[in-house]
C-alpha cells in the first residue's frame, strides 16, 4: 500500500497543534508519514517575546526544541529548511535543500509585522514578531542605556532614555509593561536615576487595548498612568528617524528606540505561492480550512496565514486560540480524508483575552463574563500557558516554564514578587541539611540498637511496641502505653531524675521544662486505620514493614546528609511525618520536621552535596535517552 505523505509547513502554534493532533490519530498507521518543515529547529512561544525583549527571561526560555516536542511521535519527521514554493500540480513542496511530495499539505507559516509602508520603520525601528526581533531589542536597549550613561549632552541623553512603543494592542502594552519592570535594573546597572527614563505608547486610535472590554482597558490605562507611562493617542506615526519620530500632527518625539507593534500581516514567504489572497496578504480558505480554489489538491491554510470570515468582513483573529483551532480543524479534516468520516467545519471558540503589564499586574476577560485585574489576571495567564503545554503533551517544557517564570528569575519580576526565586545562597542551608539527616539517622538507629536486641519492635521515634496489646488486629495502637511514656517524659521535666530524663530522650521528645508533650492527633482516624489494616493484615507483615522502614529511614538520612536527591528525600520525610501523625504517635514538639524538609527542598543538595554533580548528569543522560540530542538543523542529509 502506498504511503500517505502529509506535509506541514511552519512550526508555530498552528503547525505544532495540527502536527500533534495528526501524530496521535495516525499513531498506529505505519502507512502515514508526517513531515514538519520550519526554518528553525525550535518552536517560539510568541506570546512571551516581550519577556525576552524586556530583559525578564533569558532568550532560550521561549525556545522549545522541536525534537523535544515530538520525541515520542515516531511518525513525525522534522526538517529544518526554508520553503521557496509549491508545485500544486505535481503536489510537491520546494525548499532550499530539496523537494517534499505531499498528498495533503498544511500551510501554517504565520505572520510578520505590518508597517503599513511607514517610512523609516525598517531602517530605524524595531519590530517584535520573532525570536530574533526580541533579542535585537534587548541588546539595543542595553547598549543604548550604556551609551546614555556617559552622554554629556542633556537633550541627547534624554532622547536616548526615551523608549517609545507604537501600538497599544496586546503586544505593545505587554512590551511597555516589561520596560516598566526593567527600568530600575537598568538604572542601577548603569548608575542612572530611574526618573531619567521616559516610557511612551503612541497609538493612532483614541483608545488602547481595543480587543478588551472598555472597563478592563480603562483599568490598564489607569495602571499605566500610575507607572508614569505617557499615552499619546490619536497620533499616527508618519516617519521614523534614527533619533526621533514624526507624528501626523507635525510634532516630533525625540527617541533612539521605537518598537513597532502596530500591525501584522501574513508572511511574505507565502506571497508567491499562487494562492488567492485577501487583505494583509492572508490566504483565503473555506470553512474546512482548505485553500480556496485548491480543495482537490488537499491544500490547507491555518494560523495567522489564513483568511476565513467567521462572520461578514470579520476574519479569524490572529491570536493563539484561533491558530490552534484552525490547526485542529485542518488536521481533523485530513484524518477524515485518510480514514474516512465527515468533514469538520471551523467554529471559533475564543474563551477570553489576557494582557500582562509587567510580571505582577494584568487584566483578563474570560468567557465575556469574568473580569480579572492585577495579581489574579497574571495567575490566570500562567494557568493558560501551562494548559498549552498540557495540550501539546510537553511535561518537559511545562516544568521549564515554571522554572523560568517563578524560580530562575531576578529583581522580583515574578507574580510572587520574587518570593519564589531560587537566586539565593543555599550554602547556608548545608548545616541544617546535615543536622536534619543526622536526626533521622539517630532515630532510625535507635530502633536497631534499642536495649541490645536486634530490630526489636519500637515505636517510631520512641520506645515501646508499635503493635502491642491483645487485639486481634495488630494495627490498633496501644495508646495507654504511649500515654505512659509521655507521662514519664513529664515526670522527667518535674523531677529531673536521670532515669526519666533518659526515657524521655529515648522517646525522641523535645519539650520545655514542666510541659508534657502533646500528640498531633490523639486517635488515629478510621480511614487511616482501614488503610493500615489492608496493608498489614497480620503481625508478620506488620513486623516486616516495621523492620523495612528502619532501613528506609537510614537510607533517607544518609542521602540527605550527602546531599543526594535532596528534594525527593526531603519530600519523602514530609510524607513519613504526616503518616506518623495519622498514627497518633507523633508529637507537636517535633513538628519542625515538616518546615525544615520544605526548606531543604530549595536545591540545598547542590551546595557541598552530591546533587551538584548527580542531578546535571541525570538530566543530560535521561534527556538524551528520552529526547535525543538537540540539533540546530534537523533532516540534514
Amino acid at each position: 500500500m502506498a504511503k500517505t505523505n502529509i506535509v506541514v509547513v511552519g512550526a508555530g502554534y498552528a503547525g505544532v497543534a495540527a502536527t500533534k493532533f495528526m501524530a496521535k490519530k495516525f499513531k498506529k498507521d505505519s502507512d502515514v508519514a508526517i513531515t514538519l518543515i520550519d526554518r528553525h529547529s525550535y518552536h517560539t512561544m510568541m506570546t512571551e517575546l516581550h519577556e525576552v525583549a524586556g530583559g525578564r527571561v533569558e532568550p532560550t526560555a521561549i525556545q522549545y526544541d522541536l525534537q523535544r516536542l515530538f520525541a515520542r511521535q515516531k511518525n513525525v519527521t522534522l526538517i529544518t529548511d526554508t520553503v521557496t514554493g509549491i508545485d500544486k500540480d505535481q503536489k510537491s513542496v520546494k525548499t532550499v535543500r530539496g523537494n517534499y511530495p505531499f498528498d495533503h499539505l498544511i500551510l501554517g507559516m504565520g505572520g510578520e509585522p505590518n508597517d503599513f509602508g511607514t517610512p523609516g520603520v525598517k531602517e530605524n525601528g524595531f519590530t517584535l514578531w520573532s525570536f530574533e526581533d526580541a533579542v535585537r531589542i534587548r541588546e539595543h536597549i542595553e547598549k543604548t542605556v550604556a551609551k546614555a550613561a556617559i552622554e554629556p549632552d542633556a537633550a541627547v541623553r534624554r532622547a536616548m532614555l526615551t523608549f517609545v512603543v507604537c501600538g497599544s494592542g496586546f503586544t505593545g502594552i505587554e512590551m511597555v509593561g516589561e520596560l516598566i519592570d526593567w527600568k530600575d535594573r537598568l538604572a542601577t546597572d548603569y548608575k542612572l536615576d530611574p526618573s531619567e527614563f521616559t516610557l511612551k505608547v503612541v497609538e493612532a486610535m483614541p483608545t488602547i487595548l481595543n480587543m478588551l472590554d472598555r472597563n478592563d482597558a480603562a483599568k490598564a490605562e489607569r495602571y499605566l498612568h500610575k507607572k508614569n507611562v505617557e499615552l499619546v493617542l490619536n497620533a499616527p506615526i508618519v516617519a521614523v528617524e534614527a533619533d526621533h519620530i514624526k507624528l501626523k500632527d507635525g510634532s516630533t518625539i525625540p527617541t533612539h528606540t521605537l518598537i513597532w507593534t502596530a500591525g501584522v500581516k501574513a508572511t511574505s514567504d507565502a506571497a508567491d505561492f499562487g494562492l488567492e489572497k485577501a487583505r494583509g496578504n492572508r490566504l483565503v480558505a473555506n470553512e474546512y480550512m482548505q485553500a480556496k480554489g485548491y480543495e482537490t489538491q488537499n491544500i490547507y491554510v491555518i494560523g495567522d496565514l489564513v483568511y476565513y470570515e467567521e462572520t461578514a468582513n470579520k476574519p479569524t483573529p490572529q491570536i493563539v486560540q484561533a491558530a490552534e483551532q484552525t490547526g485542529h480543524t485542518a488536521a481533523a479534516n485530513i484524518v477524515s480524508a485518510v480514514k474516512g468520516g465527515e468533514k469538520h467545519t471551523f467554529k471559533g471558540n475564543y474563551q477570553g483575552f489576557m494582557v500582562s503589564v509587567g510580571a505582577k499586574w494584568g487584566v483578563a476577560n474570560l468567557f465575556d463574563k469574568i473580569h480579572l485585574s492585577g495579581f489574579l489576571a497574571i495567575i490566570m495567564k500562567h494557568i493558560v500557558n501551562l494548559k498549552y503545554f498540557f495540550d501539546i503533551r510537553s511535561g518537559y517544557y511545562m516544568f521549564q516554564y515554571l522554572m523560568h517564570e517563578l524560580f530562575h528569575i531576578k529583581d522580583n519580576r515574578t507574580v510572587t514578587y520574587g518570593h519564589s526565586s531560587r537566586y539565593g545562597n543555599v550554602l547556608w542551608s548545608v548545616p541544617l541539611r546535615i543536622f536534619y539527616g543526622l536526626v533521622w539517622f539517630i532515630e532510625a538507629f535507635k530502633k536497631i540498637v534499642g536495649d541490645g536486641n536486634w530490630l526489636q519492635p519500637h515505636t517510631w521515634f520512641g520506645e515501646g511496641s508499635w503493635f502491642t496489646g491483645s487485639s486481634v488486629f495488630p494495627w490498633t495502637w496501644d495508646y495507654q502505653q504511649a500515654a505512659d511514656v509521655a507521662s514519664g517524659a513529664s515526670q522527667a521535666a518535674e523531677t529531673t531524675t536521670a532515669e526519666t530524663a533518659t526515657q524521655a530522650a529515648h522517646f525522641g521528645l523535645s519539650y520545655a521544662y514542666g510541659e508534657q508533650p502533646m500528640a498531633v492527633i490523639e486517635k488515629s482516624p478510621d480511614w487511616f486505620t482501614s488503610i493500615m489494616k489492608m496493608m498489614m493484615p497480620n503481625m508478620e507483615v506488620a513486623m516486616f514493614f516495621q523492620k523495612m522502614m528502619v532501613f528506609v529511614e537510614i537510607g533517607i538520612a544518609l542521602a540527605i546528609m550527602a546531599g543526594l536527591f535532596t528534594w525527593l528525600f526531603s519530600a519523602s520525610t514530609i510524607v513519613l511525618v504526616l503518616t506518623f501523625c495519622m498514627s497518633g504517635m507523633f508529637y507537636w514538639v517535633n513538628i519542625w520536621f515538616i518546615p525544615v524538609a520544605f526548606a531543604l527542598m530549595n536545591g540545598s543538595g547542590r551546595a557541598v552535596g552530591l546533587d551538584r554533580w548527580v542531578i546535571p548528569w541525570l538530566q543530560r543522560t535521561l534527556g538524551k535517552w528520552w529526547y535525543g540530542t538537540p540539533k540546530s538543523i534537523y533532516g540534514q542529509k
